[in-house]
């Protein structure tokens, strides 16, 4: 289903830069406590995750596990707002850290937007470790985009009960195109040097593969793709990359209920790459609203304090299709004084 979604923007922060980066900038970091977890790979490698703590949860409670976007990690604001929602409803919650998103990875090769093995690994861990729990994934940006090739690719083998993604980068290509466009080559410029910093971190540790290239001169994705991504992960060149990454394609292919949030005015990417309801499945609904900037959506209270709608919207869709993920009694009362 390809519908309109009912997210509408705080009267002072209608912009998309505004939006975006009153979320990610602006906004006080909401409060978390975690406990770590390194998960060993079979390659040599490692994966590590937050958890929220135990709080005597019995062994059927749901597990909500949050894939970050690039750059992420669980100083990323919108992860740890969803974990706090996620322990308001009786859940577990995990964070998984790509490679070398928390600190420098062992090998040469790091994250990328399609790789979905590590999720599938994490998965399979989180499954093994609850049997009798309910899994669901929720996925920003890059995350929205690996979860949602990794629900095309696994089908009705997913061990998901349901799934979000948020303002995901469904072709990479056009993505790609669109950021280097106006205002968005902030974001770019942003992004890259982030990229930039992590890749010089970890090849002050382990040896590089071969010769690095003058990071200076990668000012683009296209060209840092083609100097590093690709290579290192095993494409050919960018173009590969994009074209075998891009989530765009698998999503006719999911067979877990699934939501997907965007915003047409998302600065990262144009508009013309929002899926047509042709290419999606029947498990699938896309919820499309005007503004909202790129993992922004904030809206407004009553007296216009800011209100972060994910944190609403995400939850909802999560109660409905999740087993034992039940508002807090707080809102439960409300609702029946209401």
């Amino acid at each position: 289903m390809l519908t309109r979604s009912d997210f509408e923007p705080a009267f002072w922060l209608r912009n998309a830069h505004a939006q975006t980066v009153f979320a990610s900038k602006l906004r006080p970091s909401p409060p978390l406590d975690v406990e770590r977890e390194r998960l060993e790979l079979d390659d040599g490698d490692f994966l590590d995750l937050s958890w929220l703590p135990e709080r005597g949860l019995d062994e059927e409670a749901p597990v909500v596990i949050v894939l970050h976007g690039l750059n992420g990690s669980l100083e990323s604001k919108y992860a740890r707002g969803l974990l706090r929602q996620a322990d308001a409803h009786g859940a577990r919650g995990v964070l998984m850290h790509f490679r070398g998103a928390a600190e420098p990875n062992r090998l040469p090769r790091s994250y990328h937007s399609g790789e979905t093995e590590d999720f599938a690994t994490v998965a399979a861990h989180v499954r093994a470790r609850y049997p009798r729990a309910a899994l669901a994934a929720v996925g920003y940006s890059l995350g929205g985009n690996v979860l949602l090739k990794y629900l095309g690719e696994r089908g009705r083998e997913s061990p998901l009960a349901c799934a979000t993604a948020v303002s995901v980068p469904y072709d990479l290509k056009r993505c790609a195109e669109a950021i280097q466009q106006g205002l968005s080559r902030i974001y770019q410029a942003h992004l890259i040097n982030g990229l930039r910093e992590a890749y010089e971190n970890k090849f002050n540790v382990i040896d590089a593969p071969e010769p690095l290239p003058d990071f200076r001169k990668l000012r683009d994705f296209p060209s840092f793709d083609n100097a590093l991504t690709a290579p290192l992960n095993g494409f050919r060149d960018a173009e590969d990359y994009y074209e075998r990454s891009s989530s765009g394609p698998f999503i006719k292919h999911i067979r877990t209920p699934t939501l997907i949030i965007h915003a047409e005015d998302d600065p990262f990417m144009a508009p013309d790459i929002i899926p047509a309801a042709d290419a999606l499945s029947a498990a699938v609904r896309l919820e499309v609203s005007r503004h909202g900037g790129h993992v922004g959506f904030v809206g407004a209270g009553r007296y216009g304090e800011p209100v972060y709608w994910l944190e609403r919207r995400i939850p909802a869709w999560l109660r409905d299709r999740l087993p034992g993920f039940e508002a807090p009694a707080s809102a439960r009362e409300a609702q029946e004084a209401g």
